[in-house]
């Protein structure tokens, strides 16, 4: 008998079997038809799951970096970089003080518009260790928790974005006058008597804070990707992290 003749005897034997209201013979063929030739069970390759990976995080870096380089990204954010407690303490002896009345303010409003301006220029360096991530690499990650990629994202860069970033920072920080602001507010702040003496350095400070937000948004997109259909703009991406949903 041929199989496409013994396909449809089943077929028929289940229809007739199982008394389907509302269902002909022919609508039950038809759906039948439909899901033959469509593979179901076939083992990710190592590329796939690679390719998936590298997608996925090449979204999160985009969506990270569009974000938070526009103008108010960091300052009107969940990611807004408020002063280091340090800081905090210069300006809080300052408020009384004419010409540093608002320095809390205005001190934060730069910072954040420093990271704004450094964050145009991150997406190339976390791109650069997206590109050197092993297929061995992501079947681990793959089967990881949903905050599994960025973290080995931000273990592979941390060092070596720090290094870059400080000085993206520092530039940006002495675009909006933050650093000369700030050395300011720390020169009065440092003749008030009987106050310990503070460093009037920012810059490494606001860098960590950048990264940070940088990194956690990342890490949204990434857990949207992995929990979220809708998330799964390509094919690869459904494939692959829809084989991991389904288990």
């Amino acid at each position: 008998m041929k199989i496409s003749h013994f396909f449809y005897s089943i077929i028929f034997l289940i229809a007739v079997t199982t008394n389907v209201e509302g269902q002909n013979l022919k609508s039950i063929l038809e759906k039948a038809k439909s899901g033959l030739g469509k593979t179901t069970g076939v083992p990710l390759t190592n590329q796939e799951v690679g390719n998936a990976l590298k997608e996925a995080l090449e979204l999160g870096v985009g969506e990270a970096v569009k974000n938070l380089s526009a103008t108010d990204g960091y300052n009107a954010s969940i990611y807004k970089i408020l002063l280091p407690e340090e800081a905090k303490k210069v300006t809080d002896k300052l408020k009384n003080i004419p010409g540093f009345n608002k320095v809390e303010a205005e001190l934060v409003l730069r910072l954040n518009r420093a990271a704004e301006l450094a964050a145009k220029e991150a997406g190339p360096i976390f791109l650069q260790a997206i590109k050197e991530l092993s297929f061995q690499d992501a079947i681990g990650l793959l089967k990881g928790n949903e905050d599994a990629a960025t973290r080995f994202l931000e273990s592979k860069t941390d060092t070596a974005l720090t290094a870059k970033f400080l000085p993206v920072i520092a530039k940006a920080l002495d675009v909006v006058n933050a650093r000369t602001y700030w050395r300011d507010a720390v020169t009065a702040y440092n003749k008030i008597p009987l106050i310990q003496k503070v460093n009037p350095e920012l810059d490494k400070y606001v860098t960590e804070k950048s990264i940070d937000g940088m990194f956690s948004l990342i890490q949204v997109k990434e857990k949207k990707i992995r929990t979220d259909v809708a998330a799964r703009t390509s094919d690869l991406l459904k494939k692959v992290f829809g084989s991991q949903q389904k288990k």
